[in-house]
């Protein structure tokens, strides 16, 4: 063949040798990101597994709905894995993430598509082995250290669940119990008081826990160790769910309970085990006669992790106080603080009268993420201005919120609005205290009257002060102040408790209208509720009275209302398990008009520092006042050296707001309930 070229022979070849070269090493390439695609395709896919997943959305650990799960993976939260011998999907979420719903607690988790009567038949099935269990926890709260693996859920009303199958086991046991709960569904709209009935299947029932925090029970005798298999099968027929479990090596177990006609319909049918449980922390409803007859019911599957960081103050039962690493998901994973739980099998069997539930998930994802305002709590906020911690103001409080001072929780039953407030901030001009406080707009003279009630729950106060000082370690969560004149204080209701005691004191206080041009002599006399008054203190800095036998807990609810009609304050204070208690004073006519009037308690406590005033005789009368009501810390860093009675000497770490919460220097008060109006007749 002749050269067309015109190039020697042996470049000719070169070149063609080159060009052959780059060709196939280019083949290679491409083959080989072939290769690497195919190869970051799972080798296992959870819906290969249980082909059962075109009738569940999956919520995931973050809080995201992902939706219908087929040929779908989440290597965090939601996968396939195979152990040696058996192909399983694997279901894991960590003590923190963000939530789905009104929940305190993280899953990763089958929901339903459709809801059902459970007049109708349903039927859910399944296999599984629980691999992990969150590592921390306080063993004193119930949910701690145990997932949810199978559910009923309510998708109306209350959204109750009348199933939740539990698996709980303690750190240094080899076996876990597995029981499951009935939670009623509530008579009323008040679904606070809710509570569960715990039976236990292989092991204890939800109701046995430590002596304290790091202290556990003994090992259950029949409990499943972590990678054990069992089963269970929850049928509901005609209104009544049968229940099945089985493991190998492990009695069967069956139970029934008819979801259509309540055995708990009145307070005496409530069970002891729920009486020690729940009716200490206020959960003590009934349930409606008809039980979730009228509801739509549906299941849920996977791990809904019972474990999270929430304070074991807000809940005993439900807020287990665990590590979460601030929500870092990977430190979690690595400490071994999640739970995760294992299914090889599962079936699901519905009423052809199946309905949609999209109306739970509309109403639920991303619920979390959404603000709720403190008036939607408590509606009466277009009625108040408030002076938060670091000296701002607001007064238009409809749709407000400052996620460092006023903003709205939820304790695991229902919301609340809280309080936050340091030692140190900025405070109002004749204060020396901060504060995150209600100012009522409205002003009213004595003789005219108002009303304000409330129901709340101090969650905090200063862990430093100086016990000698009348006002540390204190906070006031209730006032009426004078908006004229020497703009005293006829009502101030305090609570107060020392560090290294669980119960706290509450008192309130009246402060004269001094008489006189000369504001400085005015002093308060402090009545106590339950446990001390003002003037109970202690004999050095860090030298506490004795705790006080009737007092109320950090986390404790009680409720007061203050009511003046016709110049008389009328005051009643009530808590589950304390006496209520009543008081009246007269805000027209002062019984301090002389200096044989001043009691023993106020000679004992002010007159030592200068304040020996009287009143005027008419007190408060044709006085302008308003309602206050928040946290009003009384624990500041002023020298004690300065007044022995207000200045506490407290940690303030130079007014860094953010190292006084994280140090434990402030106050806050969550409140649940509360009204302001005019004064009523008292009963």
């Amino acid at each position: 063949m002749e050269n067309q070229t015109g190039l020697p022979i042996k470049q000719i070849f070169k070149m063609t040798t080159t060009k052959t070269i780059l060709r196939v090493f280019i083949l290679i390439f491409v083959l080989h990101l072939q290769g690497c695609t195919e190869n970051s395709k799972p080798a296992l896919i959870a819906s290969k597994v249980i082909p059962f997943f075109q009738h569940w959305n999956l919520i995931l650990g973050d809080g995201s709905n992902a939706g219908v799960a087929i040929d779908y993976e989440n290597k965090d939260f939601f996968y396939a894995t195979n152990d040696g011998e058996e192909e399983w999907v694997v279901f894991k979420t960590p003590n923190a993430g963000n939530t789905h719903g009104t929940s305190n607690n993280t899953r990763t988790e089958l929901a339903q598509l459709k809801k059902w009567s459970p007049l109708t038949d349903a039927k859910l099935e399944a296999t599984l082995k629980v691999m992990n269990i969150a590592s921390t926890g306080d063993a004193r709260v119930a949910a701690s250290y145990s997932v949810v693996v199978g559910q009923i859920h309510s998708a109306d009303g209350h959204e109750n669940e009348p199933l939740k199958i539990f698996y709980k086991k303690f750190p240094g046991h080899t076996k876990g119990s597995v029981f499951w709960n009935y939670e009623i569904n509530t008579a009323g709209e008040d679904n606070s008081k809710r509570w569960d009935y715990s039976y236990p299947i292989w092991g204890y029932d939800f109701s046995v826990v430590g002596t304290n925090a790091d202290t556990f029970p003994q090992e259950p005798e029949e409990g499943i160790a972590l990678g054990e298999t069992f089963s269970y099968q929850v049928e509901v027929k005609e209104g009544v769910m049968y229940l099945t479990f089985t493991s190998e090596g492990h009695p069967t177990k069956t139970f029934t309970k008819n979801l259509i006609d309540s055995e708990y319909k009145t307070e005496a049918d409530t069970p002891k085990q729920v009486q020690e449980l729940f009716f200490p922390i206020g959960q003590d409803g009934v349930e409606r006669k008809n039980a979730y007859a009228e509801e739509g019911l549906f299941f849920k599957l996977g791990s809904y992790n019972q474990t999270n960081g929430k304070s074991p103050q807000v809940n005993r039962v439900w807020c287990s106080g665990a590590e979460t690493h601030g929500g870092d998901l990977q430190k979690q994973y690595t400490d071994g603080n999640y739970a995760e739980v294992w299914f090889k099998a599962a079936n699901i069997e519905i009423s052809d009268q199946a309905i949609s539930n999209e109306g739970y998930f509309s109403a639920n994802d991303d619920l979390s993420k959404k603000t709720v305002y403190p008036s939607e709590v408590i509606p009466f906020m277009d009625k108040f201005k408030i002076l938060m911690g670091d000296g701002t103001r607001e007064d238009n409080l409809v749709d407000f919120e400052n996620k460092d001072f006023f903003y709205t929780v939820i304790d695991g039953t229902r919301r609340w609005v809280a309080y936050k407030t340091p030692n140190s901030g900025v405070t109002s001009p004749n204060s020396s205290n901060t504060r995150t406080e209600l100012h009522e707009k409205r002003e009213w003279i004595p003789e005219e009257g108002g009303k304000l009630t409330g129901t709340c729950k101090v969650m905090h106060v200063s862990t430093t002060g100086d016990a000698r000082v009348a006002a540390s370690f204190a906070s006031v969560l209730g006032q009426i102040h004078s908006g004229e004149g020497h703009e005293n204080e006829p009502f101030k209701l305090f609570y107060k408790k020392f560090p290294g005691h669980t119960k706290g004191s509450v008192f309130w206080n009246y402060e004269i209208n001094t008489a006189g041009d000369d504001n400085a002599g005015r002093w308060d006399f402090s009545t106590a509720i339950w446990g001390y008054d003002m003037a109970v203190v202690g004999t050095a800095k860090d030298a506490y009275p004795a705790e006080p036998e009737d007092g109320i807990k950090l986390g404790e609810e009680f409720s007061y209302e203050v009511n003046i009609y016709k110049g008389i304050m009328y005051l009643t204070f009530t808590s589950p398990n304390h006496k209520t208690k009543t008081f009246t004073k007269n805000l027209i006519s002062s019984e301090y008009v002389n200096k044989s009037d001043l009691p023993a308690q106020v000679q004992k406590l002010f007159i030592p520092i200068g304040q020996d005033g009287t009143e005027r005789a008419n007190a408060y009368s044709g006085e302008l006042n308003y309602f206050k009501q928040g946290a009003y810390n009384q624990t500041n860093g002023k020298s004690p050296e300065t007044n022995m009675v207000w200045c506490t000497g407290a940690e303030t770490y130079g007014g860094d707001i953010a190292k006084q919460y994280e140090n434990g220097s402030y106050t806050e008060v969550w409140f649940r309930e509360a009204t302001v109006g005019p004064g009523t007749p008292p009963k």
